[in-house]
């Protein structure tokens, strides 16, 4: 099996509708945390970086439902990288919900097509993947990914 970088989470109320579901928008939310909490951990002078200038554009973004999830359930949301191009990257996410004796529940998987951006608003162009985030994604390539 890949490696994937794990993000745990616990469902919260806010996190449902009047049904008692998971509201499908906060999927796309803990994909962005995901990612960020991958960025802090593995990658910090990109953080730094985007700080001086550095922008990651999140270009397409998609998520499939296969089962539901509610308040209180635990998560695993896992993510991989699909290809690392030289100024882009595409993220797969695996939504594993974690049951209290061990076993897991795929309810969702989705992806993310980053690109990496510099410049101000009115004239931002595309620049490389910095090499240190091209690194610390390394581990983390899917089987079969693309990359540069």
């Amino acid at each position: 099996m890949d490696k994937y970088y794990e993000y745990p989470h616990t469902v919260g109320f806010e996190e449902t509708n009047i049904v008692g579901n998971v509201y499908y928008v906060n999927y796309l939310r803990w994909q962005g945390r995901c990612r960020e909490m991958f960025l802090k951990t593995h990658a910090p002078d990109v953080l730094t970086d985007l700080r001086d200038g550095l922008k990651l554009f999140t270009l397409r973004v998609d998520c499939e439902f296969f089962a539901e999830i509610t308040a209180f359930d635990e998560l695993s949301i896992r993510m991989r990288l699909v290809e690392l191009g030289q100024t882009q990257l595409e993220f797969g996410f695996d939504y594993v919900r974690l049951d209290p004796a061990g076993g897991e529940t795929l309810v969702a998987r989705g992806s993310q097509r980053v690109a990496c951006m510099r410049g101000p608003n009115t004239r931002t162009v595309p620049t490389r993947v910095p090499e240190e985030l091209a690194a610390a994604l390394e581990p983390y390539a899917a089987a079969g990914s693309v990359t540069r």
